[in-house]
């Protein structure tokens, strides 16, 4: 009976499609229950991330009333000017030298979210500056294996799982998620208000607001660890990273909450002026 529909995590048509949904019961019942419900007679206006995602939501229900709303950042909580001793700390913490050009990648699903890809990568530029630093709760034993057997064990740093992103952003030179999946990854868009500029890929809809080679690169192929090699390698750039620091912290109106309400707003008004009154 919902007037607005707001999938967060994408359609569920699109997850049951995939190959292991035939094991996963939920995942098909929530398809049915979503179809019924856009496909109904009083289908609701459905909500996107993304335009990404309305690209996906179009594949199922091409006729679907749809509205974009982008993620939101705090910007009070996420702001570079706060706190910069905060990276330092972290450096000192897990060994790493002042001149190093940091990585970082925030990321649960280590497999989706292209950790695999990053190390391959990092293996390919031959740059001793260039350190990995992986965030996260999920078990890094299979990637500490790939590391070592890449022979770049040494600059790759796991943290494990932090309640503290300000401080790695804050050490951090650049931020690597090449996903495979994203409806809209909100530490992409904590990073670019921190002013860390961003490889992810298309498959992440958070790339939206970026514009290629100004606020870091977009990859068109999540898998190309070729691509992504050549994207970190300039982004070892001094000078390059400086210009795309200062681009990112261009963005931080577009991310703040009240862009995000005042688009929300915008889309509950006409909804809640044509609803029909409940019935007594």
């Amino acid at each position: 009976q919902c007037d607005v529909y707001h999938p967060h995590a994408g359609i569920a048509a699109s997850g049951a499609r995939k190959a292991n949904a035939i094991f996963n019961p939920r995942r098909r019942a929530m398809a049915d229950v979503e179809r019924a419900l856009i496909d109904g007679p009083n289908a609701p206006t459905v909500i996107t991330l993304s335009n990404y995602v309305e690209r996906n939501l179009r594949e199922f229900y091409p006729t679907a009333q749809t509205a974009t709303l982008f993620n939101a950042v705090d910007l009070d909580k996420f702001d570079p000017t706060q706190h910069p001793e905060a990276g330092m700390a972290i450096r000192q913490e897990l060994s790493i030298a002042n001149d190093a050009v940091v990585a970082l990648m925030i990321a649960q699903d280590f497999e989706r979210k292209g950790l695999r890809q990053a190390i391959e990568a990092l293996s390919l530029v031959n740059d001793a500056r260039l350190w990995l630093v992986v965030v996260g709760k999920e078990s890094t034993a299979p990637y500490r294996r790939l590391a070592e057997r890449l022979a770049v064990q040494a600059r790759v740093t796991f943290a494990g799982p932090t309640g503290k992103p300000y401080d790695y952003y804050q050490a951090a030179d650049l931020f690597v998620l090449p996903t495979k999946h994203d409806p809209c990854s909100l530490v992409v868009l904590e990073a670019l208000a921190m002013g860390v500029p961003v490889i992810s890929t298309t498959f992440n809809g958070a790339t939206e607001v970026m514009t290629q080679g100004e606020h870091g690169v977009i990859l068109p192929d999540p898998l190309d660890v070729a691509a992504l090699a050549n994207a970190l390698r300039s982004m070892t750039d001094n000078d390059v990273r400086h210009a795309m620091h200062h681009a990112c912290l261009t963005l931080r109106p577009r991310l703040a909450y009240e862009t995000h309400l005042d688009h929300l707003l915008a889309i509950y008004h006409p909804i809640t002026r044509n609803r029909p009154p409940l019935a007594q």
